[in-house]
């Protein structure tokens, strides 16, 4: 590759009346790193055509299925060819598509959850080691500039040891069975076949659990979960529960609900230590408040005074300009293609150039799905992750 020439994707998914679709390309649009060459962009043909058409690419690189796509783009000159797929469709095609690009010699961006399954997830990984391309998962929120400065206060000690950990993600839109009634986003998401195990513990409480693992530093060993279907009728869950133990102590609650009638889309996390803690909203996303023992609390602001480097190098805008969710997304595209331009095989660790979520933000998120849905049903009071990752626990 030209390290000046942009790093040429299709997309598989986000045609025509899709959300994530365009919030994608959005984000790898934002700072010049990609260019969207081809695409498979709906199962109904003349859909993905105009969604081709709307979005000025060649109506020879549109395709009716992904096998096509692949099979299309492989055959053309290496310096024309996509180098990486952004899969953006509902959650049962993730597994499926990612394994077999990768199979095929691309690099995968993917939507979350990573699949269906823990099963399905581990399927992925394998395909990634063997074709040594990388996968990266939309864990979205990871990218704030300001959950990284959280991220780093915790790592060097500014709280001390953590104790608690706190998520919560809120939102009400499914209060109502819209799910029944043509709401095609509402639709697939509250159908097993198509989300898999968990309806909002999948589409939204993955989000929650990923992102109190990475500001935290810290990996749950055991959960204690509840989940519930409010809404009459539908078949997946849309509120969640979990009480959370972390590895050294900590101790953590999650909550996920799709059911909170008016609210929009509130992701808070609050991580405490021996000495103070953090408290960061998805909704106000340029400010995170430092509490403390001994002395006021603190309003650190996105572009301000004190910043880590590693946070100030996600920041686009001078302090006062508000940031938000196509630019964290954009954060995740723009390590992915460093990633990719340096040649890397994996992601590098949290707090190095070029980190995005990867192969182990998604087993640990399959894990903990299917260790809720298990601890859920069942009688015992505690589920292990560990045994949940390493096939020790009952199906």
């Amino acid at each position: 590759m030209n390290a000046r020439s942009k790093i040429r994707y299709g997309m598989v998914g986000g045609g025509e009346g899709a959300f994530i679709g365009a919030v994608h390309r959005m984000a790898a649009a934002l700072d010049g790193e990609f260019a969207l060459v081809c695409g498979a962009f709906s199962s109904d043909p003349e859909r993905s055509r105009r969604s081709a058409d709307a979005l000025g690419l060649d109506p020879a690189r549109t395709y009716p299925t992904l096998d096509a796509l692949l099979a299309a783009e492989a055959a053309l000159p290496e310096n024309q060819r996509m180098e990486a797929l952004a899969i953006v469709t509902p959650t049962h095609l993730h597994a499926p598509m990612a394994i077999a690009a990768l199979e095929a010699g691309f690099h995968v961006m993917s939507e979350k959850p990573m699949a269906l399954n823990l099963a399905q997830a581990q399927a992925i990984a394998k395909a990634a080691e063997r074709s040594g391309k990388l996968y990266g998962l939309a864990f979205t929120y990871s990218g704030y500039p300001l959950i990284e400065e959280a991220r780093v206060r915790v790592a060097r000690g500014d709280f001390g040891a953590i104790r608690l950990v706190q998520v919560e993600y809120s939102q009400g839109w499914l209060s109502e069975p819209i799910d029944r009634e043509g709401n095609k986003q509402a639709e697939w998401r509250t159908d097993p076949a198509r989300a898999g195990l968990g309806g909002c513990l999948g589409d939204i409480g993955t989000h929650a659990f990923q992102l109190a693992e990475h500001v935290s530093g810290l990996r749950v060993e055991q959960l204690s979960a509840e989940l519930t279907a409010h809404v009459p009728g539908r078949r997946l869950d849309d509120d969640v529960a979990a009480l959370l133990r972390f590895e050294g102590g900590a101790r953590g609650v999650l909550k996920a609900s799709q059911i909170a009638a008016g609210d929009e889309n509130g992701l808070r996390l609050r991580i405490h230590g021996e000495r103070g803690g953090l408290d960061w909203s998805q909704m106000e996303p340029n400010t995170l408040t430092l509490r403390w023992l001994d002395r006021p609390a603190e309003l650190v602001r996105a572009g301000g005074p004190g910043l880590d480097a590693s946070t100030m190098a996600r920041l686009r805008v001078p302090a006062g300009h508000p940031e938000g969710y196509i630019e964290a997304f954009a954060n995740l595209y723009r390590s992915f293609g460093g990633a990719l331009r340096a040649g890397a095989t994996n992601p590098p660790p949290p707090g190095a150039a070029n980190w995005f979520p990867g192969i182990e933000d998604g087993l640990r998120t399959m894990a903990f799905v299917e260790a809720m849905v298990e601890n859920s049903a069942g009688d015992a009071k505690w589920a292990s992750l560990p045994d949940v990752l390493q096939g020790r626990h009952q199906r």
